[in-house]
């Protein structure tokens, strides 16, 4: 076979035919430089109670010692990890699996998918690596997919009281603050489908829409996010998958007029591995000009320890990576009158 060769020719650069398809086909051989989640595929459709086989290239990281996998919706939050499979909880994610060398194939395994997951789902692979002495450090890699029940939706319900009072001249709370003109909230949806298993639905994602009978008392914002912004009745209908149900909501909340606030999370960021990372929410605004409480979580990427989470300023050290790897974060922030914002999320792509 002929060499494929470089042409120079009146001062131009021309390829032979070879060179590219040639070129092309060793890029796609290149190894990966790190951990990288190979099956499922990204963006793959997988069903729900459904068993996959998890598989990693390890690319040029070595010293790993097991691999652990997670399940987490879109917007969840990335919560504390724990080796125990049968864990639950509301500050631990149960491992789904645990990869380890002698496995086949290596790291990876038989894969339940998560069996109350629907929509679209992160599945996060956090491999630990041993550094001797110096203990251990992890690396991670997550992809994004989309969870179907095989089973048929039966029934549509609503995880609050029936029907719903809001505010209450102020005296109560149903969502976490003082309910008030402006509030915005997550109505908690579940579906009970026919194979048994009751799965949140709440979110657009899972097929969910919403409507209300009056946008005047409670209004569907374009998220699925519903807002209080008058007293009086209104009727939400919720339907997925053909199915609909409706909910009452009585808003009886103090008059005096409030806009939400605005969160703003700040821009994207690439930071190197070992800096301070700095998450600011001081461009967040209250059209009424009122004091600010503030609330950061992470919803994206392994575990880091974020600091301040209640300032308007959050704070984390950046982990050591092999390559490029992206951190989410969410702002919600809520003025003195109860009222809270739009979610506002900020990337963080951390570089070796």
């Amino acid at each position: 076979m002929k060499s494929a060769k470089l042409k120079i020719k009146s001062g131009k650069l021309k390829f032979h035919p070879y060179i590219l398809p040639f070129a092309f086909c060793l890029a796609l051989a290149q190894p990966a430089l790190a951990l990288k989640i190979t099956a499922p595929a990204e963006g793959a459709k997988l069903t729900s109670g459904k068993t996959v086989t998890a598989r990693v290239d390890l690319g040029k990281d070595s010293g790993i010692v097991k691999v652990r996998y997670y399940w987490y919706g879109e917007q969840d939050e990335t919560l504390v990890g724990q080796e125990d499979a049968t864990a639950t909880g509301s500050i631990i994610a149960p491992v789904a699996l645990v990869g380890l060398a002698d496995q086949d194939p290596p790291f990876g395994g038989k894969l339940l998918v998560s069996k109350d997951g629907i929509g679209f789902m992160r599945l996060l692979a956090v491999a630990e690596i041993s550094r001797g002495r110096l203990g251990t450090r992890s690396i991670f890699d997550e992809i994004l997919v989309n969870v179907e029940p095989a089973a048929s939706l039966a029934i549509i319900d609503f995880e609050t009281d029936k029907p719903l009072h809001l505010g209450r001249a102020g005296q109560s709370s149903a969502f976490g603050h003082v309910d008030s003109l402006g509030k915005v909230f997550e109505l908690p949806v579940v579906g009970e489908f026919t194979d048994g298993v009751t799965r949140r639905i709440s979110t657009l994602g899972s097929g969910t829409s919403y409507q209300s009978s009056n946008q005047k008392i409670i209004k569907v914002l374009a998220n699925g996010l519903l807002q209080i912004v008058g007293n009086g009745k209104a009727t939400i209908t919720v339907s997925n998958r053909g199915k609909q149900a409706t909910l009452d909501v009585a808003v009886d909340v103090n008059e005096e007029p409030n806009e939400p606030p605005v969160a703003d999370a700040g821009p994207n960021q690439s930071i190197k591995a070992g800096t301070k990372v700095k998450l600011s929410g001081l461009k967040s605004r209250d059209a009424e000009g009122e004091a600010l409480y503030y609330s950061w979580s992470q919803v994206r990427g392994s575990k880091i320890a974020l600091l301040d989470v209640n300032n308007a300023d959050a704070s984390f050290l950046a982990p050591v990576v092999s390559e490029k790897r992206t951190y989410r974060f969410k702002l919600r922030v809520t003025d003195k009158k109860g009222a809270d914002s739009v979610p506002a999320f900020v990337d963080v792509v951390i570089e070796p």
